[in-house]
């Protein structure tokens, strides 16, 4: 993690569960953190669990990613005020009870796939001109899930995989696009099994073993800690004895 001593993350979704962890973990690395979040004063209240010494590394601003406007304000105060982006984190998902036929839905449909989805792939558009404009080797990692991979047998999952199986293809389709830029920008995808955050329903989290958000946390580490010739491009992560 040495290469990124002062450089500039972008974690979104950072107020709770894998971002917080993540941005916790990033600051803890060296790295100065811009957590973006709807509910922003989770992200100021993180900075309180850091050592007094590195709380100046994190700071908070507010976007929601399903809103356009929201990330090119976002991306447009961290390329001025902090020079740019060299890392980011896509992690902001949700998940809506439903089903794909119930009548009605067609919001709590379009929340998921505008998040999940189309947040991640234009969060990942402005941090690449970010990079690209500054000539800066950088790494984006999308939190994806196994269910980006392969189907469980369990209701409501509704249009879930979906947007996560659409991770699994934008990342292949973007590490293409960065090698035909003829840019040595990294792209990873990281799926997490069960993972015990407040996105887990109770009945889940009932019946199998669950990963901790620091776990996922580590592993983008990991991914980025690796010499630049290495490009891990897909990670899943279980727990141990997991069900599915």
């Amino acid at each position: 993690m040495d290469r990124w001593n002062g450089k500039v993350a972008i974690v979104t979704g950072a107020s709770s569960g894998i971002g917080a962890a993540t941005a916790q973990a990033l600051v803890k690395a060296g790295m100065v953190v811009v957590g973006l979040a709807r509910r922003v004063e989770r992200v100021e209240e993180l900075k309180n669990e850091l050592d007094e010494s590195l709380r100046g590394q994190l700071h908070a601003v507010k976007c929601d990613v399903k809103k356009e406007e929201d990330i090119l304000e976002a991306f447009k105060l961290v390329n001025e005020k902090f020079g740019g982006v060299d890392v980011l984190v896509n992690n902001a998902g949700v998940t809506r009870r439903t089903t794909l036929l119930k009548a009605g839905n067609t919001d709590q449909l379009r929340e998921v796939l505008d998040t999940n989805l189309m947040g991640l792939v234009l969060c990942s558009r402005e941090a690449f001109q970010s990079m690209k404009k500054r000539s800066v080797d950088g790494h984006i990692v999308h939190i994806n899930s196994i269910l980006g991979h392969h189907l469980i047998n369990y209701p409501g999952l509704n249009i879930y995989p979906a947007s996560k199986y659409g991770v699994t293809a934008v990342t292949e389709t973007m590490r293409q696009e960065l090698r035909t830029e003829g840019t040595k920008i990294k792209v990873t995808s990281i799926s997490p099994g069960v993972v015990r955050t407040e996105m887990l329903p109770e009945d889940i989290a009932k019946v199998t073993p669950a990963l901790e958000a620091e776990d996922i946390a580590n592993a983008v580490l990991y991914v980025l800690g690796t010499p630049p010739r290495v490009q891990v491009h897909e990670l899943m992560i279980k727990p141990v004895g997991e069900m599915f």
